[in-house]
């Protein structure tokens, strides 16, 4: 017993001074037990011995010298045993990158101003022009199922791409590129995607993980004054081959292998590296004329370096080097955008070909990883937000539309629930993409928070897109030029194992990176314990100590408190006060669960796969949470936005705490899970269940009616002005049939009041009572015509494409006649 009166006066010291020194915690321990001889809880003599006690043992803690002796240096020992061996590429890929607003929820205490102070993203002027006139004009000469027939994006939409400069975004003016914002450029990926998944992934590719990112910051002045202007202009076209047979998600592990050697180059002998590499899934390489090659460079003859192993190095190579076999296409899941192999057998290349020069050698690893963080964060965040926008405007617009049971489908609850889902998660992944683009452009390269994005962001579009074919149902299964989400489910699939596969990403790298970047204490632990450096071990380690008991304490108070007591800015949204609060309450309880959790598993952790990704899951979605808090106060608290925040917040609440039921329930020691789920992360209960059916009414009924919401949900997607296009005529149909409903429904009462009877309807389709309707005079003249408009788009939007079909042709594979194939159509 006494050893747990004892532990009070640390929790008390905790409690009063956050992650207190060891003095505060000595102060609150003597005033505590000298208050128990006070008010004569325990004997003099007896408060006497254990002050003495606490005195003896707090001494260790408060002397440098004997803690640093008797409990820093074996642990330290301890830890070195334990901590796993890590290669340089490990080591490179936790440390790449920066720590930002994720570093802030993992470490248990958000400061909700920071996040609130970092300003939305706008466009420049010139920025605007280029989203409202170029990108649009790409968006209107790309015709997606005119490309898919060609498997090619017509010439006159190469052409543009190039010279608008769509491949030179990101290059600075200097070099002759446009110099844009981070932000735009996942804008204008966002807005191609509304359209053309070919013409986005065409654009996107170069400005984010091609050579001129790496160029940009680690090529010499003169790869950069040959190459940028080239590139920003379109005379070249670049691609990065990375990914081989034998290495996908582990890249780190590529078997493609290059010796430095001497060989010949341009008439002269030269110190080159002779290379052999086999890569495929490359984007733009059928059609590159310059790609960047990343393979492990060897040095057995010690002529570059004075080891054998290099490392991993990235080389820019033209396409047409000698020895360089490059054409040849993949078709991913029939997609248009040009993707294919890239080989070579012992290809001599001169240093010179090394991006950033002979001094780069060995560097390669570390910058794929420094501008993965970069380009992770905005090409399929924006692309798969784009994908999102596509299918909340059209499946929305078709669902107003499209009659059932004479009742449009969009108010049947069974679709209401998917076009809840449709709408929320577009609310929320657009919120994640802004949020962090414009990290990317206040200097950050957040590796953590970009495999965030990329993970859920891709997610939750194939359960957009796989909401919107349920909802559009015979309309989505026949692929033509009027399927405006055929293309889409199609691909949907590419997203999710590019650039890392989800199912890697939410189970390795999510919490398995995120704990150790963004814990405040585990990767100085590990430095210092590499280095064997006591001093710096003994400060981080009861660093550690301090955050882990601050974490405890906090999440326990906040629990058993509701988290009413959370102190919040003022100024935010009232309707979003609770929301901070507990999302304060469940950073501390993660933070202090993540700490056991690696405390009690240590390295085996790694290998429990399942535990991390829960972990992973809570540190996403806290994110996210922020990401969609930060948009609604940025865009002003828009009263009519509100059930789209507030759903998709409820259900990444929701989300958190079964990621924390996850985790707690399957935790190896049982009696500390116990006291997991009903001491610190569940006291009370859990607050949240699922998101209500009234406010997913809310939510659907916005997806299916014009207004300025709606509008900010999809806005800068793409929609043209000619009707044949499925997007644009949805679009009309959708105004046309609001307009055509309170004409409707006066033919419904004039029938039910007895003022005219419809009779027999022959002919003239489903609308043919709106001619009776005219004829009796229950509707005018002009009504009419609302309602003839409305049945004209309404079947121009519902229509299925068919095709001629080359009975000679099949007759001819079949070894068949035609009269033969004939007789059995007519018999069938």
């Amino acid at each position: 017993m006494i050893w747990f009166f004892l532990s009070l006066p640390p929790l008390a010291g905790a409690l009063a001074y956050g992650r207190a020194p060891f003095f505060a915690w000595f102060v609150a321990g003597l005033v505590w037990l000298s208050g128990l001889a006070w008010v004569g809880v325990w004997p003099i003599g007896a408060v006497v011995l254990t002050l003495l006690a606490y005195v003896a043992i707090m001494g260790v803690f408060l002397v440098p010298s004997l803690r640093k002796s008797l409990i820093s240096a074996p642990t330290l020992s301890a830890f070195r045993k334990a901590l796993p061996s890590m290669s340089q590429t490990e080591k490179d890929a936790l440390e790449a990158g920066t720590v930002w607003w994720e570093g802030d929820l993992f470490a248990g205490a958000p400061d909700w101003r920071k996040l609130l102070a970092y300003p939305w993203p706008k466009l420049s002027d010139e920025e605007q022009q280029f989203l409202d006139v170029q990108t649009s004009e790409l968006c209107r000469l790309t015709d997606e199922w005119e490309s898919a027939q060609k498997q090619d994006l017509p010439q006159v939409v190469w052409d543009y791409i190039k010279t608008q400069g769509f491949l030179g975004m990101i290059i600075p003016k200097e070099y002759g590129g446009k110099g844009f914002s981070a932000y735009m450029h996942s804008q204008v990926v966002t807005k191609l995607s509304t359209r053309s998944s070919a013409a986005a992934v065409t654009v996107m590719v170069p400005n984010s993980l091609g050579p001129a990112e790496l160029l940009l910051h680690y090529g010499t002045p003169e790869q950069k004054n040959h190459y940028l202007p080239r590139l920003a202009k379109g005379q070249e076209i670049p691609a990065f081959a990375l990914t081989s047979p034998w290495a996908g998600s582990d890249a780190a592990s590529i078997p493609d292998a290059g010796v430095v050697c001497k060989g010949m180059w341009q008439g002269e002998e030269v110190l080159g590296v002779r290379v052999s590499f086999d890569k495929r899934y490359i984007t733009l390489a059928p059609v590159c004329t310059v790609f960047g090659l990343a393979f492990r460079m060897f040095d057995p003859d010690h002529l570059l370096s004075d080891t054998e192993d290099v490392g991993i190095t990235c080389a820019l190579v033209p396409w047409n080097h000698p020895g360089v076999d490059i054409g040849r296409r993949h078709f991913p899941l029939n997609a248009v955008w040009m993707n294919g192999p890239i080989r070579g057998e012992d290809v001599f290349m001169p240093l010179d070909f090394i991006i950033g020069g002979p001094a780069m050698a060995g560097q390669g690893w570390r910058m794929l990883m420094e501008c993965l963080a970069a380009g992770r964060s905005i090409s399929l965040p924006g692309s798969n937000t784009g994908m999102q926008k596509l299918t909340a405007r059209t499946v929305g617009a078709y669902a107003r539309v499209r009659y059932q049971f004479k009742t449009a489908i969009g108010r049947f609850e069974g679709v209401e629930e998917a076009l809840t889902r449709i709408g929320a998660n577009t609310y929320l992944s657009d919120a994640a993409r802004v949020l962090t683009a414009s990290s990317i452009d206040l200097g950050e390269k957040p590796s953590v928070v970009s495999a965030i994005v990329k993970y859920h962001v891709t997610e939750r579009a194939r359960q957009t897109v796989n909401d919107g074919m349920d909802v559009i149902g015979g309309k989505g299964i026949c692929l033509g030029p009027q399927n405006f989400l055929g293309r889409a489910y199609q691909q949907i699939p590419v997203g999710i194992t590019v650039e890392g596969a989800n199912i890697l990403t939410r189970s390795l790298i999510l919490f398995g990176q995120g704990a150790i970047r963004c814990h405040p204490y585990v990767l100085k632990e590990m430095h210092a314990a590499q280095d064997n450096d006591l001093e710096t071990f003994d400060k981080a380690f009861w660093g550690h100590i301090g955050y882990t008991v601050s974490n405890i304490s906090r999440a326990l108070v906040m629990g058993l408190t509701g988290s009413h007591f959370v102190k919040v800015p003022a100024d935010i949204a009232p309707e979003t006060k609770r929301y901070y609060q507990q999302l304060t309450r469940y950073s501390a309880a993660f933070a202090f669960l993540s700490d056991i959790s690696m405390g009690t598993m240590g390295g085996a952790l790694k290998r429990k796969e399942k535990l991390s990704a829960r972990l992973g899951d809570i540190l996403s979605l806290m994110y996210l949470v922020s990401a969609t808090l930060k948009r609604y106060e940025a865009e002003g608290r828009q009263a009519d936005d509100a059930p789209l925040m507030h759903w998709a917040v409820w259900d990444a609440m929701f989300k958190i705490q079964n990621a924390f039921e996850g985790v707690i329930a399957n935790f190896p020691n049982k009696l500390f899970a116990a006291f997991l789920r009903h001491v610190v992360v569940f006291p009370i209960g859990r607050p949240y269940v699922v998101p209500s059916d009234r406010l997913g009414h809310d939510v659907a009924k916005l997806l299916i009616t014009p207004s300025a919401t709606r509008d900010r949900l999809v806005a800068d997607s793409y929609v043209g002005t000619d009707l044949e296009d499925p997007v644009a005529a949805l679009e009309a149909a959708l105004l046309a049939t609001v307009e055509a409903e309170p004409i409707e429904q006066k033919v419904k009462r004039a029938i039910k009041g007895g003022q005219f009877s419809p009779g027999l309807l022959i002919g003239g389709g489903v609308d043919a009572l709106y001619a009776k309707a005219l004829e009796a005079r229950v509707i005018t003249d002009v009504e009419y015509a609302v309602m003839r408009r409305r049945g004209e788009l309404r079947d121009k939007v519902i229509r299925v494409d068919d095709f001629e079909y080359d009975f000679g042709l099949r007759a001819a594979l079949e070894d068949v006649t035609p009269d033969d194939q004939n007789a059995r159509r007519k018999v069938a």
